[in-house]
């Protein structure tokens, strides 16, 4: 992709609505534009972030065995009447009539549709264990909707729910997910805590939001800086294995971490005090069990092995993936600007050229540019007829991991300058060696 030819309306000056870094800086690199108050359209940039996270979520979804669906984002309000919750909710809940006076709403959550669509199709505990999930626009009225895509009405989510006859199944379910995240995150350059929380309107007993630490976090969470150290890794894992399932789930969990709902300060002090943190975190999923709360109401009932009807029993698992986006931000920035990483990065690499129109800078950045896309990297190639500094600085602004930077005189000499975004620092290759660094990076991840 040329910058000349791309959508890409960058913002020299911070706007006056952005309250956080992440909100400010998807406003300054184009990424997003606000279309009414905590709705945005997602302009190429971002828009192509929002793919490479919910490949990503696909991607470890399939690997745990999960299936997914497409329901629709509006609801008929019967669905909720029938579980009890269609009054409960609340006003975040936007609901609506159709042209026939029909109650209907827009989704904040599926529990209702998919417990439906597993009641008329699924008869026998053979068919279990069963899990379907989907990404899907959802919608909640917040009453103050702020932070750009971290607290907006309109998000993109990943949601999951699992059928399973017995608690026990129910609850390897819920630990297969809580690995399932652990690997999601760590792909995206996020350590996510898994905390102790408060299940709210969704209900049931057992429930991990995953956090990830920021001080412009909506949550006060307290911890165990233990915790901290854990790390996923490359480790394989066997997803039917109750045992590795529940090892891991004991291992990330074991020690103290709780969102403010559920802190308990007897608990906390019984950390050495050296290890006690107070801190702030960003919610970006959420795991629940929470039984046969719906599938009682529902009827979601499969034949047992005696024969007689069982509730099944279920639990829900959220990623917020546009919410994301924003909490990868928080994490990873700095005063130029945003600071991908290479897992999640729009494009591999920026390619600079310092002179556009001298013949041989122009003929080396389009060698190279060929020679990356030939590897199945995505390079953003700068060939617009504009000085050095403002280049270098859109490149920091959208924050590509690399950046090759090419000019006449490295060309004289038989180099190029690659510079890390993350660290500044740069090193000068022949444009062969930069291609092959770059392809040694991205090896296993792009």
């Amino acid at each position: 992709m040329r910058l000349s030819r791309y959508f890409l309306p960058v913002l020299k000056e911070n706007p006056s609505e952005a309250q956080i870094v992440s909100h400010r800086l998807m406003l300054r690199a184009g990424m997003i534009k606000q279309a009414a108050a905590g709705i945005y359209s997602w302009l190429p940039l971002g828009f192509k972030v929002l793919r490479k996270l919910e490949n990503i979520v696909h991607e470890e979804q399939a690997r745990a065995g999960h299936i997914a669906i497409q329901m629709p984002i509006l609801q008929s309000a019967e669905l909720w009447r029938e579980s009890g919750r269609y009054d409960d909710y609340g006003q975040e809940m936007l609901r609506m009539q159709d042209r026939h006076g029909r109650d209907m709403l827009y989704t904040p959550t599926a529990e209702e549709l998919v417990t439906d669509i597993f009641r008329g199709n699924v008869n026998s505990y053979k068919d279990l264990p069963l899990t379907l999930y989907q990404i899907q626009w959802k919608f909640r009225d917040e009453i103050r909707p702020r932070f750009g895509v971290m607290r907006g009405r309109e998000f993109y989510m990943k949601d999951g729910y699992n059928f399973d006859l017995t608690k026990e199944d129910a609850l390897h379910a819920y630990s297969r997910h809580l690995v399932s995240y652990l690997r999601t995150y760590e792909r995206m350059g996020l350590q996510a805590i898994p905390m102790r929380a408060d299940s709210g309107p969704i209900g049931g007993d057992d429930t991990h939001e995953f956090l990830v630490l920021a001080d412009t976090g909506e949550s006060e969470v307290f911890y165990d800086s233990a915790v901290t150290d854990l790390s996923f890794g490359d480790r394989e894992i066997d997803y039917d294995s109750r045992e590795q399932c529940q090892a891991i789930l004991e291992e990330f969990t074991s020690k103290y971490a709780r969102t403010d709902e559920t802190h308990d300060e007897a608990l906390f002090n019984q950390i050495p005090e050296e290890r006690r943190r107070v801190a702030r975190g960003i919610e970006v999923g959420q795991i629940f069990y929470f039984g046969t709360k719906y599938s009682e109401p529902l009827g979601a009932t499969v034949q047992g092995p005696d024969g007689k009807p069982v509730p099944v029993h279920m639990g829900s698992h959220g990623i917020g993936v546009s919410r994301l986006v924003g909490a990868i931000i928080e994490a990873s920035h700095d005063d130029k600007g945003i600071i991908w990483p290479e897992g999640v990065t729009p494009f591999h690499c920026g390619i600079v050229n310092l002179k556009q129109g001298d013949e041989e800078a122009d003929a080396a950045c389009d060698k190279i540019y060929a020679a990356l896309a030939a590897l199945g990297l995505e390079p953003l190639y700068d060939d617009r007829n504009e000085r050095a500094g403002g280049k270098f600085a859109t490149m920091d602004l959208i924050g590509l991991p690399w950046r090759i930077t090419i000019g006449p005189r490295g060309l004289k000499n038989g180099v190029v300058e690659l510079t890390s975004r993350r660290t500044g620092e740069s090193e000068e290759l022949s444009p062969e060696a930069a291609v092959t660094k770059l392809a040694e990076i991205y090896k296993g991840i792009a």
